[in-house]
């Protein structure tokens, strides 16, 4: 198959969304992917040429292997993973009490369980097309701020996790983490407090658009001599705090 494909989990909304359609501007077929919001999924795969949308909640019982052969039955390939599905409960870093193991588990297994078995499931044929995965984590990975502390945790986990494959995977698979600050979406559009403080001490004085990301997420799956980094994308916030 000529065209390249770029499967996007969690790509209904948000980053997710636009780098759906970052990838269907380059000329990419994109597997959409969702939870639930499937009539959202399947009008975006049948916006974008060439997309599909497969329904699946990341992590927990997901069958990434069978994912992954939905994918590679319909294209016959794979070239770049996003692993952009994400979950968190907003708990104040005080209330230690609040964030309970289990929520530890909830957020752990989307965030880097999920992320992990689908990256496996890609391997082969990730392998096969010199392809690349890229992994949305966050500046909470870096810092110690975050919407909680277990989802900080696994944000700071999965930046590992990313430095770890890349030492393995290659010559023919890169590997890499973008860490958004705060991204203006429909999830962050009431964090008026939040956007003043970035406005006023971030170099660059805004908070992001989920096309920042999306653009980042495309450099670093097609630039071919960068792998196992976390590159920040918050406007130089973490340069402040």
């Amino acid at each position: 198959m000529s065209l390249k494909v770029a499967v996007v989990t969690g790509s209904t909304g948000g980053i997710g969304e636009a780098t759906a359609k970052w990838f269907s501007e380059q000329g990419y077929a994109v597997v959409v992917n969702s939870s639930r919001s499937v009539a959202a999924g399947e009008a975006l795969a049948q916006a974008l040429p060439n997309s599909i949308y497969i329904q699946g909640a990341i992590g927990g019982d997901f069958d990434a292997e069978g994912f992954i052969s939905q994918v590679v039955g319909h294209y016959g390939q794979i070239d770049v993973l996003v692993n952009n599905a994400g979950f968190t409960h907003v708990i104040p870093h005080h209330d230690l009490n609040a964030a309970t193991v289990d929520i530890f588990r909830q957020i752990f297994d989307v965030n880097l369980f999920g992320t992990w078995a689908l990256s496996v499931a890609a391997m082969p044929a990730l392998q096969a097309s010199g392809g690349s995965i890229v992994n949305i984590s966050s500046i909470a990975g870096l810092r110690p701020t975050g919407s909680s502390i277990p989802y900080a945790a696994s944000k700071a986990a999965l930046n590992h996790l990313t430095v770890l494959m890349a030492k393995v995977i290659g010559p023919n698979v890169r590997i890499n983490a973008v860490a958004p600050g705060l991204i203006d979406t429909e999830w962050t559009q009431d964090w008026d407090v939040i956007r003043g403080f970035v406005q006023q001490v971030a170099p660059l004085k805004r908070s992001g658009k989920p096309e920042d990301v999306a653009a980042l997420i495309y450099a670093l799956a097609t630039t071919p001599y960068i792998t196992g980094q976390v590159v920040a994308t918050d406007g130089g916030l973490t340069l402040a705090t």
